[in-house]
């Protein structure tokens, strides 16, 4: 049996001839859900191809209720293996990797001729690369039709597979986008976008992935029962480290996502790229500084974040904080006091990013809630823990607290129940953490 790659890649790009259903209708003959890493996305097929690819809506039962809604009486069902190869491509790419999409068969009955002309255009875009409306246009032929190109993208029944997240606007502004999410949804497919397109441009050696064997780091961490607990109900570690282009777009964002919900925050880091063209990798130091008060406000930063915001692209363009592979080549303590410099940048800020960012083992952020709330759950506390405590029972953890913090992240949300935890009662003098008999 054919892989998955080389069913993908036998197909030639001639055009496609749909096979209608009655009155030149499509005929749909089922549908499913299935998980990539933005979320459970939806996929109608025909006997012809695909019909529809639906980035997620706000819950599961939404994306279902558009696909019933619009092909009702189609049943939900295993796609059949030429309709898992391009959901398994799909995936590929939303990871981040190379997968090519262009030869996937679209069912594009119905679809009216000068669309089906824009979706083949837009397929022809490279992942990591963009386009503009205009040139899409011209591309068509139609040097005018830019408003026209437009209108038929932001009708695209076809998301990722007709990749209309990699069109913009004119001057590189990001423009609309109709899925779920809005302009956060398409920041993020171009952000991981680019980081396939630019895999083998690392930025420093170890550019996004860990410093360390996350085996031979579990097995350490092991030693202690509490944790031990935790990585069989848990699985094994799976820490995802984020490149970024640069230490300013890393805290520019983490700024951004202090005291606010990941879905809040994404949206407003999503509104202040969009302000500024060209920076759907993220906005540069000179942008912030040259744009207005009222600009910057507009996207939804409070006045606290505004100010951290300049004053960390100011420090950024006077030259006075490390590049990231300055960054690279210092140690942890090093690295959070060149840093917390910066306006509203504290401790636990540095601390994310030396794990989620630079992949460091030995990271034990105890001012963190989740960490200290999920301590208190795996050694059965009633209270959480103070600072001192968590770090004086941390030292048992080290070289490798960064695998110990993430699998009490998991505890915080539930991954214990209460009865597999022990009792536990705050370190004496001595500092030495241990539990109460029985």
């Amino acid at each position: 049996m054919p892989s998955a790659a080389a069913s993908r890649t036998s197909r030639a790009r001639t055009a496609y001839k749909p096979r209608p259903g009655r009155s030149g209708a499509p005929a749909p003959t089922g549908f499913a859900l299935f998980d990539t890493p933005v979320g459970r996305c939806g996929v109608v097929w025909s006997d012809s191809g695909i019909l529809v690819l639906q980035l997620p809506e706000s819950r599961d039962a939404a994306t279902r209720a558009r696909l019933v809604q619009r092909f009702p009486g189609t049943s939900e069902g295993a796609p059949p293996p030429e309709v898992q190869h391009t959901l398994d491509a799909v995936v590929e790419l939303l990871r981040g990797e190379s997968s090519d999409l262009s030869s996937v068969l679209l069912d594009m009955t119905g679809v009216p001729p000068f669309h089906r002309r824009v979706y083949e255009a837009a397929r022809a875009i490279p992942p990591g690369t963009t386009r503009s409306y205009g040139e899409l246009a011209a591309m068509l032929g139609s040097p005018g039709a830019a408003r026209a190109v437009g209108q038929a993208l932001g009708r695209n029944p076809f998301a990722i597979v007709v990749p209309c997240h990699r069109v913009l606007a004119a001057g590189g502004r990001i423009g609309g986008f109709s899925a779920n999410g809005g302009v956060a949804t398409k920041l993020r497919l171009l952000s991981i976008e680019g980081v396939a397109a630019s895999r083998a441009e690392a930025l420093f050696d170890g550019d996004g992935v860990l410093g360390f064997d996350p085996e031979v780091a579990t097995a350490h961490v092991r030693a202690d029962d509490g944790i031990a607990r935790l990585v069989e109900a848990v699985g094994p570690l799976r820490i995802r480290v984020d490149r970024t282009p640069s230490i300013f777009v890393a805290l520019a964002e983490a700024i951004v996502y202090q005291q606010l919900t990941g879905r809040a925050a994404a949206a407003i880091f999503a509104r202040v790229r969009a302000l500024f063209p060209h920076s759907h990798h993220g906005p540069t130091p000179e942008q912030i500084l040259r744009a207005s008060d009222e600009k910057l406000r507009s996207a939804g930063l409070s006045r606290p974040k505004l100010l951290s915001l300049r004053d960390l692209a100011r420090r950024t363009v006077d030259g006075e904080l490390p590049t990231l592979a300055e960054v690279q080549r210092m140690d942890d303590d090093e690295v959070v006091d060149q840093l917390t410099v910066v306006r509203g940048i504290g401790r636990w800020t540095v601390e994310m990013l030396l794990i989620f960012r630079l992949g460091r083992p030995d990271v034990l952020p105890s001012d963190d809630y989740g960490v200290r709330k999920g301590f208190a759950a795996m050694v059965g506390a009633s209270k959480l823990p103070t600072r001192g405590e968590l770090e004086a029972y941390g030292e048992r953890w080290r070289p490798y607290r960064t695998v110990a913090s993430w699998y009490l992240w998991r505890a915080a949300e539930g991954a214990l129940s209460p009865e597999a935890a022990p009792c536990w009662r705050p370190p004496d003098r001595a500092g030495e953490g241990h539990r109460a008999p029985g």
